[in-house]
């Protein structure tokens, strides 16, 4: 079986670099490790012992380090959970099953559990929004409300291997220019040394790491009406990625408690809204 390293010393280099990034998180912290049937996750736990549970759940080709420009505004009020997925470039296990297999929830409620929690909010960003919808719409009763950015699965995702593989083939330069229309433009704002910095990350994941090929398996229409908890999205009319007008009419449609957000600037790598997601789940009641 391919490993998920273009190399066997890459690994070690990203996972040295996401070890020193790891000292930038902008709260005080704890490293945790849970045993699930994947093999161990790894999670970085933040915020107050006795606050709401807020599980944070990254894209592909990245880890919790998405998180630093978001975690200090959740941590003021939330004890929040950063988990590293399983089969990408973080700390957990390399374990890589097929996403359509279902056993993605499965492994998240034995993180949950794993962490003493019961129920708990879930924001999710691409995969991870994927994720947290795939967790939802299976076990309702254990999620307390979501945060969605750009998230997996609901509208149509875009080939982007139709223009990125001409340029990935052209070295550094390539690589940085794919990433850059990827991710979509930069947010307004000076942007914090711990963005800059996975900014910089970034761009030695997509030289190191072989990302999932698979396409997201898309969500029925009553997998969404499932969901009663309340919800939030955020959206980026630029995103390269994934078609997010498609994302908006579908939920609007089969979700239409859910409060949806939409950038007219903002492309896939949507960052810093950590205190607008921190103030929905204030409203939203989570405890």
């Amino acid at each position: 079986m391919t490993g998920i390293w273009k190399r066997p010393s890459d690994g070690a280099t990203v996972l040295a670099r996401y070890r020193e990034l790891l000292r930038l998180w902008p709260a005080p912290s704890e490293h945790r490790t849970v045993a699930t049937s994947l093999g161990e996750t790894f999670v970085v736990a933040s915020g107050p012992a006795d606050g709401p549970a807020v599980l944070l759940l990254h894209g592909s080709a990245a880890n919790s380090a998405s998180w630093i420009g978001d975690v200090a505004h959740l941590a003021q009020t939330f004890r929040v959970f950063a988990v590293d997925m399983v089969g990408e470039p973080g700390l957990s296990a390399e374990s890589r099953p097929p996403l359509a297999s279902g056993v993605y929830a499965d492994w998240l409620g034995e993180v949950m559990s794993g962490l003493g929690l019961a129920r708990a909010a879930l924001v999710g960003i691409s995969l991870g929004g994927w994720l947290a919808l795939h967790y939802a719409t299976t076990h309702p009763d254990r999620v307390t409300a979501m945060a969605l950015l750009c998230p997996g699965g609901v509208g149509r995702h875009r080939n982007v291997l139709l223009w990125a593989l001409p340029l990935l083939m052209l070295g550094p330069w390539g690589r940085r220019k794919a990433m850059e229309k990827i991710l979509g433009p930069a947010p307004p704002g000076e942007p914090s040394p711990g963005t800059v910095a996975f900014g910089e990350f970034m761009q030695l994941i997509f030289a190191s790491f072989r990302p999932r090929t698979e396409a997201l398996p898309p969500f029925e229409d009553a997998a969404l009406e499932r969901l009663s908890m309340p919800v939030q999205v955020i959206l980026g009319a630029q995103d390269a990625m994934i078609d997010s007008a498609g994302t908006r009419d579908r939920l609007q449609r089969h979700a239409p408690h859910a409060e949806v957000i939409w950038l007219p600037d903002g492309g896939h790598m949507l960052v810093n809204h950590g205190a607008t997601i921190a103030r929905f789940l204030q409203r939203a009641g989570v405890s």
